[in-house]
C-alpha cells in the first residue's frame, strides 16, 4: 500500500483528502456510481478504511466533496479565460466559450448529477456563475458593446439557458456561443444599443 505523506500535518491531510477525491473520480469514471464503495476508495487511495472514515463519513460525503472541488476548478478556469482578454465583449466571449467546452466535457452526470442536484454547493456555484456573467455583461454594456436591455441579470440567465443543452459536435456548440453573442449585440427594440 503506498504511503501518502507531506512535510506538515496540514499538507498531509490535504494530500490524503485530494487522493481520496481522485480515487473516487477514477472509480466513477471506470465503474459508474455503483462501483464506488468506501473499500474501493480506500484501496485506490492506499489508506485503510478506518483512516478514510476519519476524513469522510460515507460515499455521499466523498462524492459531494469531489463535486465541490470540480465546481471550484471550473469557476477558476472561467475566471482565467476572462483574464486573458482585454475588451469586455472579448472577456464575455472567452468565458462563454470556456463554459461551453466545460459543458461539453461533462455528460450530464446521470445518477451523480441527480444526487447532487439542489445541493447547497451547486446552488451557490450557480449563483456565483450568474453574478460573474452579470458583471461581464454590465462591463460590455458600459463599453457600448452589447445591448442595454433587457437587464444584465436577464441576459446572464439567457446565456446559461442557451448553453445548457449543447449539440454534440464542437463546431455546432461553438456556433451556439456565436448565436448567443449575436443576440446580445443585436440592436434592441427602440434603439437601446449604444453606438
Amino acid at each position: 500500500m503506498p504511503k501518502i505523506w507531506s512535510g506538515t500535518i496540514d499538507e498531509h491531510r490535504r494530500a490524503v483528502h485530494d487522493a481520496v477525491l481522485d480515487a473516487a473520480a477514477a472509480l466513477v469514471a471506470g465503474h459508474g456510481l455503483t462501483g464506488v464503495t468506501m473499500s474501493a476508495i480506500a484501496t485506490g487511495t492506499g489508506i485503510g478504511r478506518a483512516t478514510l472514515y476519519k476524513y469522510f463519513p460515507d460515499i455521499d460525503a466523498v462524492l459531494t466533496a469531489w463535486h465541490e472541488r470540480q465546481v471550484a476548478q471550473h469557476l477558476a478556469l472561467l475566471s482565467e479565460a476572462a483574464a486573458r482578454t482585454a475588451t469586455p465583449l472579448g472577456r464575455l466571449r472567452a468565458v462563454l466559450t470556456a463554459y461551453t467546452e466545460l459543458r461539453r466535457g461533462h455528460d450530464g452526470g446521470g445518477d451523480l448529477a441527480a444526487m447532487l442536484h439542489g445541493s447547497p454547493h451547486v446552488t451557490a456555484a450557480h449563483a456565483h456563475l450568474q453574478a460573474f456573467l452579470r458583471e461581464l455583461i454590465a462591463a460590455a454594456v458600459a463599453a457600448g458593446e452589447i445591448r442595454t436591455e433587457p437587464a444584465a441579470a436577464d441576459l446572464a440567465a439567457f446565456c446559461l439557458a442557451a448553453l445548457d443543452h449543447l449539440p454534440p459536435s464542437r463546431p455546432a456548440a461553438l456556433r451556439r456561443v456565436e448565436l448567443v453573442l449575436a443576440a446580445l449585440t443585436a440592436k434592441a427594440k427602440g434603439g437601446s444599443r449604444r453606438p
